[in-house]
């Protein structure tokens, strides 16, 4: 089986190298991922500045790996259309350090990069870890992931779904069982933080705090607040299709 690895932290971060010692178990293991960390850049693909693929060695580890100057989804877009031999069997995204869950899908680039999987008629899966960034702990996150992602890629599944997966970041013995969750919500009380440059240039720096919103039970907010593993299906066709019959009837 020929897996793909990438993710939005760099291909420096712990999070990949985890994954990808993780998933030799069950494959050949590629990684193809951005050279510096590249958060919350969504589906962002280069247009207006070259490519750089560059070969990288991780000192303990025999893979095949390539670090790109650019975003997640560029390196499986690249990875798929240029660097591989064959088309891998799955991509994996992953292990981010942090949650990505609910509406924050949307701004993830370790989702996007899997969606860019599945666009390319990939099975794909997107694996975070739920934790605070100062005491994330990768253990039960790597020995699940391996489960996971063979369990997933022996189904008999749609190569247009991506699995978003959120893991607690715990010791696997404290982490209490696997939840098929829907998204839940998430949304944050943003502050623009306005400072000066050493010219005396103003510019602006994003903060914000999460607000406590109430979710639904079966949501993947719930399922990981009470340290279960969520495992969520997604897809990338973003009509309403509820709304879409109504729609018909306009005069426009």
């Amino acid at each position: 089986m020929q897996i793909l690895v990438t993710n939005d932290d760099g291909i420096n971060a712990i999070g990949i190298r985890k994954l990808a010692e993780s998933l030799k178990k069950i494959g050949k293991v590629t990684v193809v991922a951005p050279d510096r960390q590249r958060s919350a850049i969504g589906h962002a693909i280069t247009l207006h500045k070259p490519l750089r693929v560059d070969r990288f060695e991780f000192n303990d580890i025999e893979i095949d790996a390539w670090s790109i100057n650019g975003t997640p989804s560029d390196c499986v877009k690249i990875a798929v259309e240029s660097i591989l031999e064959k088309k891998p069997d799955v991509v994996v995204s992953g292990i981010n350090d942090g949650p990505n869950l609910g509406t924050d899908v949307l701004y993830s680039g370790t989702v996007s990069a899997a969606i860019e999987g599945a666009i390319h008629n990939i099975p794909s899966i997107a694996i975070s870890a739920v934790g605070s960034k100062e005491k994330i702990n990768y253990e039960g996150a790597k020995i699940y992931s391996c489960k996971l992602v063979k369990s997933i890629i022996e189904k008999d599944i749609p190569n247009n779904i991506i699995f978003n997966i959120n893991i607690p970041a715990l010791y696997i013995e404290k982490i209490k069982g696997i939840k098929v969750t829907e998204l839940g919500i998430r949304k944050y009380k943003n502050n623009y933080i306005k400072r000066k440059d050493p010219m005396g240039k103003s510019y602006y720096w994003l903060a914000g705090k999460l607000i406590e919103i109430e979710n639904n039970k079966e949501s993947d907010v719930m399922a990981t607040e009470s340290g279960y593993i969520s495992i969520t299906p997604l897809h990338f066709n973003l009509t309403n299709y509820d709304f879409l019959d109504e729609m018909k009837n306009w005069e426009l």
